[in-house]
């Protein structure tokens, strides 16, 4: 251990979440994680961040797991570090709002399975979208982080971030996390936003970013310096590339400085070496695209996060439209600005996206618009920062304009729990259960089955042995 500063950063790690999302779609299995557990719960991290985001519905869809299972087990090997998820606001980890006792169940499961930290956020920032989680988790004695989906736009001046500080301390949050999905947030700006923030609230602050753009670490390293108290890394096989700045270069950029958070770099070598050949085997078998690992300062340009990039040249290739790619790029802040200005993060990210590459090929503007598009002008996702486009209002929603919400929409949702739970009681093993069918009725149903099966197979071979014969 070096010797720690006298204001050392504080570190989050990522691999188990973030990272693998960014690089490999989520495709890292518990079993791949368990083996480097004990070596991780030595470094002093702030957190491990493993869970929530895109983790849950990979987890049963892809992996045939149960992700409450690798909670416990996860929660099982960190003897001494605080595990962290993200969370959805009022969408939970899907692609909905939900009803408040859904949300307020789910808090309370993950905080009884492990969690300590839920990383609260809305893709509108609408603040009316995180009270009940934050409040949720205040009740079960967690640490309520609020993040602040980060973003560009005449509306979101240092005023506008400083009045969202206020407002995220009032509601009881412990922390507040600036969550720049995008790799948006460049050095100086950082720097000049921390020192906003800093004067704005006495929560502490987090930042989170992404590799994207290629300036990550250089932002971190300003915004340290302006007082910023915990950043998110990845240790560095998952780093880089659309995922964060590497754990073992920012601890190393800070050695014998104040703000030294005092890593074993052999330690973070041996964690390194362990997923260097997972990384490997992605590469390998195509789970991990090496564009991914690139620098893109389209970002910057065109504000789009590296998932929704992927989403969208997958669209266009379906269409047989990958000429179109450079058309979509540029219409998307144009469907971004009718839309009200939202951040660029699931599910608006999806929703803009999606919406331009209609517009593209259908060779007219909202000729064709998706429901979610709909949804956002009705007011189901919330409030945007800025007003809609009345043109594309009136092109959209017709007459429908006059349905729509001005209050939070969780407010007209009747609780959910009791009719969730009637309708999927022939699957229940856990209570939990309940709460993978609310959030993917038919991706837990599938995972349900294979599970049943499963049992079924390990029962059968139970019974061979007791009438011995012996698997061979």
């Amino acid at each position: 251990m070096s010797e720690v500063g006298t204001k050392p950063i504080k570190i989050t790690e990522t691999v188990l979440r973030d990272a693998h999302q960014s690089l490999i779609a989520t495709r890292m299995t518990t079993e791949q994680m368990l083996p480097i557990v004990d070596k991780m719960d030595k470094v002093g991290y702030n957190a491990v961040e493993c869970w929530g985001g895109a983790t849950f519905d990979a987890s049963l869809r892809f992996l045939k797991e149960d992700p409450w299972d690798r909670l416990r087990k996860l929660r099982d090997g960190f003897k001494n570090t605080k595990l962290q998820m993200l969370f959805r606001g009022q969408n939970i980890l899907g692609y909905r709002p939900y009803a408040d006792d859904v949300v307020e169940y789910f808090v309370q499961k993950s905080i009884a399975n492990g969690i300590d930290i839920i990383r609260i956020f809305d893709c509108l920032n609408d603040i009316r979208n995180l009270q009940t989680a934050v409040t949720a988790c205040n009740k079960e004695k967690g640490h309520a982080q609020v993040a602040l989906s980060y973003t560009l736009g005449d509306a979101y001046t240092l005023d506008y971030w400083m009045d969202m500080a206020k407002r995220v301390e009032d509601m009881g949050a412990n922390s507040l996390c600036i969550k720049d999905m995008a790799g948006l947030l460049t050095p100086y700006k950082a720097e000049e936003l921390v020192k906003a923030l800093k004067s704005s609230t006495s929560l502490p602050i987090e930042l989170h970013t992404h590799y994207t753009s290629g300036v990550a670490s250089m932002t971190y390293m300003k915004a340290i310096e302006a007082g910023v108290d915990i950043i998110d890394t990845a240790i560095s096989p998952f780093a880089l590339g659309t995922s964060q700045p590497a754990t073992e270069v920012m601890a190393e950029a800070f050695r014998g400085t104040e703000y030294d958070p005092g890593f074993d770099q052999m330690l973070l070598k041996e964690i390194a070496d362990y997923f260097r050949p997972i990384r490997e085997d992605a590469l390998k078998s195509g789970l991990m695209n090496p564009k991914v690992l690139g620098v893109d300062i389209q970002t910057l340009l065109y504000q789009v996060p590296g998932g929704m990039l992927s989403n969208m040249v997958s669209q266009l290739k379906e269409q047989n439209a990958e000429d179109k790619y450079m058309e979509v790029l540029e219409e998307i802040p144009r469907v971004r600005k009718d839309l009200g200005e939202p951040p660029l993060v699931t599910p608006s990210s999806q929703i803009v996206g999606t919406q331009a590459v209609f517009n593209v090929l259908m060779g007219e503007r909202y000729k064709v618009a998706t429901k979610e598009t709909k949804d956002v002008l009705l007011g189901k996702y919330g409030q945007t920062v800025k007003p809609f486009n009345p043109e594309v209002v009136d092109k959209v929603l017709g007459e429908e304009k006059k349905n729509a919400i001005t209050c939070r929409y969780a407010d007209l949702l009747e609780p959910e729990l009791d009719k969730i739970e009637a309708e999927m009681k022939q699957w229940k093993q856990q209570d939990e259960d309940v709460l993978s069918y609310a959030l993917f009725p038919q991706v837990a149903t599938e995972f349900f089955k294979y599970r049943e099966a499963q049992q079924k197979k390990v029962d059968a071979s139970v019974a061979d042995t007791k009438n011995g014969a012996y698997p061979v």
